[in-house]
């Protein structure tokens, strides 16, 4: 998955919309585009990115944003978010929309569903909640302190500015205390299993020898550009700040989590056990999968889809030759010799950039153009080794910085090589780098450049997966059968994520249900089942995605028969940026009017 550049908390601020009305027969008698409009969009963007100055780095690469950090779990900061929702919605709505080109209409609507979604959201008590084990905001930024991460550390100004940024440590970390001593005043707290697998993160961002710690790796790596003078400087002061500011506040939260915290988190799994929480995880159902879906239906769909991959699994059992039942030829596999091959991490990343180039071949059949962004191959930091996984980061708009895929080895040897193809798809090209870098180049406001709703982009990422055969990288049974595990983890997600957040699963019963339906290691069915419990509802999004992507290339084929052309139907699907998939259907639905 991106993340790609969102955090939890603004990833599940996405938009819920209308259809996309866009030009067509009508298009010469347009109305001109609204310069009121246009201000708006372009001020409510700058002021998202001065409110969430972290997320501006990932997503413009803009200097100017390299030595801010704000407090976005502060009270203070949730309000500053809700007057600026509310007094751009009241800006807009004296807009009338019915007067706007069609392209105008279609950035008001999706202004004022980003805003009611956002206002939605508020409404719940996420701030209270403000850390996880894929969430913490110091591990962040120890990825970045390296250097490899968004924000760049060439110049002494990357560097001053990266270190105004360490300063901020300490006040999150005052606030996140504040916060989980109010949720622990109103039950509202993690999961303890998640507060267990959020400790050892502090740890490996507390080295027992200070001077190898994380956020001193770009220091240890300065450029040789830099002056000496400024080199000393730099290190004294990183030192300095680390040290007696990073590693304190740091060595705080891990006494109060271990302390105090830990041993009140609630025993219970889901949403759906905290105060408020069914309503609470049905909007995030509503706002992830950009659908009116209920968990109940979402939770059938994904029983359906399950016995349906697992049926196309036993096809591909049989053409290996391999006999017993499915489950136990599942769980056979990660015995097998031939589907761990490397010994090492350059061998992995090797593997990848030899898809990546079978692939690349075969893209000029499927797309009538590629991004203008390069896709990147890298290892992940090894601070996040244990808890990440194989992920893509998107390009700055500014075109400074490739986009990323980034791939996860903690042990060479258990690699597992069946998946890679497929995982690839996903996370690079034609997945989430040809959708995010792509949508990035639009001639549209920035506020659209950057939007992202996880059905489409998620759903488009697994989608993707299914071109292997096309780009002539799904080449044996067992590069399928590596494809119809990761859609068969996809569709398992609908199950557990529903199950555990509304339907009252234990995290015991998430895990029993995917070790037996998948065949996954014990290991890692705990950390996908703390991951859903971490971040409820966005699991959902990719089967919802791609099935109505499915559905929509299914109607288009029918449609128009032999003038179907799959590069068309892909320019269609990605020629708008991201929307909703109501607004997506009508898109493709007008497309094959004028077809």
């Amino acid at each position: 998955m991106p993340i790609p550049s969102f955090t939890r908390r603004q990833a599940a601020a996405t938009v819920a919309g209308l259809p996309l009305l866009l030009a067509t027969r009508h298009a010469a008698h347009a109305q001109a585009s609204d310069p009121q409009l246009a201000q708006l969009a372009d001020t409510y963007q700058q002021r998202l990115h001065d409110l969430f100055p972290l997320d501006a780095t990932e997503n413009t690469g803009d200097p100017a944003y390299e030595a801010k950090l704000e407090i976005e779990i502060a009270p203070e900061h949730r309000a500053r978010q809700r007057v600026l929702y509310e007094s751009t919605r009241a800006a807009l709505r004296r807009i009338d929309p019915a007067k706007l080109n069609a392209d105008d209409r279609t950035t008001w609507q999706l202004l004022d569903h980003d805003l009611g979604q956002r206002l939605s959201l508020l409404a719940y008590p996420m701030h209270l909640l403000p850390l996880s084990q894929i969430d913490l905001l110091p591990a962040r930024l120890a990825q970045w302190a390296s250097g490899q991460g968004s924000q760049p550390l060439k110049t002494t100004a990357n560097f001053d500015n990266f270190l105004a940024r360490l300063r901020r440590i300490t006040p999150w970390v005052e606030q996140a205390i504040a916060n989980m001593e109010q949720g622990l005043a109103q039950r509202v707290t993690l999961p303890r299993p998640l507060v267990e697998r959020t400790l050892p993160q502090l740890e490996a961002l507390l080295p027992q020898d200070p001077y190898q710690s994380p956020f001193l790796a770009g220091v240890r790596e300065m450029p040789p550009s830099i002056p000496e003078a400024d080199r000393q400087r730099i290190a004294a002061q990183y030192r300095v700040v680390v040290f007696d500011e990073v590693n304190h506040a740091l060595r705080r939260l891990r006494s109060f989590l271990a302390g105090q915290y830990l041993p009140q988190a609630r025993t219970t799994s889901g949403l759906g056990a905290l105060p408020g929480g069914r309503p609470w995880y049905r909007t995030l159902v509503r706002s992830y999968t950009t659908t009116d879906m209920s968990p109940a239906q979402v939770h059938a769909l994904g029983v359906r889809e399950v016995a349906r991959i697992r049926g196309e699994m036993e096809l591909v059992k049989r053409a290996l030759g391999a006999g017993g039942t499915l489950n136990a030829f599942l769980k056979s596999l990660p015995t097998r010799a031939e589907l761990h091959p490397f010994k090492s991490e350059e061998e992995v990343l090797a593997a990848y950039k030899a898809i990546d180039a079978k692939v690349r071949a075969g893209l000029p059949r499927l797309f009538e153009r590629a991004p203008r962004a390069a896709l990147d191959i890298r290892a992940v930091e090894p601070v996040r080794r244990d808890t990440a996984s194989d992920h893509y980061v998107p390009p700055s708009t500014d075109g400074s910085r490739p986009g990323v895929f980034f791939v996860v080895v903690t042990d060479s040897a258990k690699y597992y090589s069946a998946r890679m193809a497929a995982l690839f798809l996903h996370e690079g090209q034609p997945g989430h780098h040809y959708q995010i870098a792509m949508q990035q180049e639009l001639r549209v406001p920035k506020f659209r450049q950057a939007l992202w709703h996880e059905a489409f982009g998620e759903g488009w990422a697994l989608y993707a997966e299914g071109l292997g055969d096309e780009l002539g990288v799904f080449d044996s049974p067992v590069a399928r059968l590596g494809r119809l595990q990761m859609e068969l983890h996809r569709a398992l997600r609908l199950v557990v994520d529903t199950g555990l957040h509304d339907l009252g699963w234990t995290r015991e019963r998430a895990m029993a249900y995917m070790l037996e339906q998948e065949g996954a290691d014990e290991d890692d069915a705990r950390r996908a089942i703390e991951r859903y419990m971490a971040w409820p509802g966005q699991a959902l999004a990719y089967k919802v995605g791609e099935l109505k992507l499915l559905q929509l290339r299914d109607v288009a084929r029918k449609r128009l028969g032999a003038r179907f052309d799959i590069r068309q139907f892909h320019a269609q699907v990605l020629g708008a940026g991201s929307m909703p998939l109501s607004m997506l259907e009508q898109r493709i639905e007008r497309w094959l009017r004028a077809s």
